[in-house]
């Protein structure tokens, strides 16, 4: 073995324990030293929103980020893995395609969104600012860390799928999302420092045991829709959702910190996203989607598509929490050593 690859067995978070067939199969290929094409057996039967099916996603769509400790490099593209992945990848996306609202337009889609809904019962965000108490804004914490310590990663795929006004507007956004050139102000980093004010493990990877499928999920949707050109546009649809909706809630989850004494980089990262989204929000609708529907007006039903998903699974997400926390009892998943 090379030093070259010999660095890259050592990089990286440990193997997630597996959560059913399909992620035990998929943990069992990855830890072999020969690769083995991986059947697709379960997968149709298998529930799309569930635990064992988005484990064995995530886990495949890692090795596109940081990848695991003791797997080489060479395993992303592994035509071994395409198979199941693959399988997974449809058997998820054929869920969201017949449970989100169908014959919506984009306009009607994000009208919607811009509006605040008058019933907070199943926001989380404004459970957190008024009731919220420390261990749930860590556990709330503990679940975003699967994205926002990789924030705007997954969404920087879809840069090379793009054109004219839709690029230039997302890369301007992405260029914040990564500090602005300034290593110290990338979101990444100070989701990081959010998280070493709640007392947590700041290392990539080191909380996925814990999370439940609602929150991998939602991951897996990003990371589908990015390495997907033909999901380009909902790409950018679930993107301009997240930009839209960004803002009041990170409004209240900041001054859930401040109730809380979280800490001042706790405070900060979600200041920081109420002033940048509130901007962003105008450059995706305008520049990134007005864009891309001018040069592509058949991706609109995509579009549509992206942002829909994304409330679908946010509220998923919503309802495991807000259940778990009005019962009095974690959101985590009960794994010696993953917290």
């Amino acid at each position: 073995m090379t030093a070259l690859a010999d660095r890259a067995t050592r990089t990286g978070p440990p193997l997630p324990l597996a959560r059913g067939p399909l992620s035990a199969r998929v943990r069992a290929a990855l830890a072999a030293p020969a690769a083995t094409v991986l059947d697709t057996a379960g997968v149709a039967a298998a529930d799309p929103y569930g635990e064992d099916l988005h484990l064995a996603l995530h886990t495949l769509h890692e090795l596109h980020y940081r990848g695991f400790a003791g797997v080489p490099d060479e395993r992303e593209w592994d035509p071994a893995l395409m198979p199941l992945r693959q399988a997974l990848e449809e058997r998820f996306l054929g869920a969201l395609r017949a449970d989100v609202p169908v014959g919506r337009t984009v306009d009607e889609t994000f009208a919607e969104l811009l509006v605040e809904p008058a019933d907070h019962t199943g926001s989380v965000a404004y459970h957190l600012e008024h009731a919220g108490t420390c261990e749930q804004l860590r556990e709330y914490a503990i679940l975003r860390s699967l994205y926002h310590l990789k924030e705007g990663d997954p969404h920087t795929w879809v840069i090379p799928r793009l054109t004219g006004r839709a690029k230039a507007g997302m890369v301007a956004v992405q260029y914040d999302e990564y500090g602005a050139g300034r290593a110290e102000d990338m979101h990444a980093r100070l989701f990081a420092g959010l998280m070493k004010d709640l007392g947590l493990e700041t290392r990539y990877g080191h909380y996925v045991d814990a999370a439940p499928a609602p929150a991998l999920a939602l991951v897996n949707m990003m990371t589908l829709f990015g390495l997907r050109r033909s999901l380009r546009g909902a790409l950018v649809g679930h993107f301009a959702g997240v930009e839209v909706t960004s803002s009041p809630s990170s409004r209240r989850i900041a001054a859930a910190m401040r109730r809380t004494g979280a800490g001042p980089a706790a405070v900060r990262f979600y200041t920081e996203h109420v002033e940048a989204d509130a901007v962003h929000e105008q450059v995706v609708r305008r520049e990134v989607i007005g864009g891309l529907l001018a040069e592509e007006p058949h991706l609109a039903a995509d579009v549509a598509l992206g942002a829909e998903a994304t409330v679908l699974l946010e509220d998923h997400l919503a309802a495991h929490l807000l259940g778990a926390w009005r019962e009095g009892r974690s959101a985590l998943r009960d794994v010696p050593g993953a917290r």
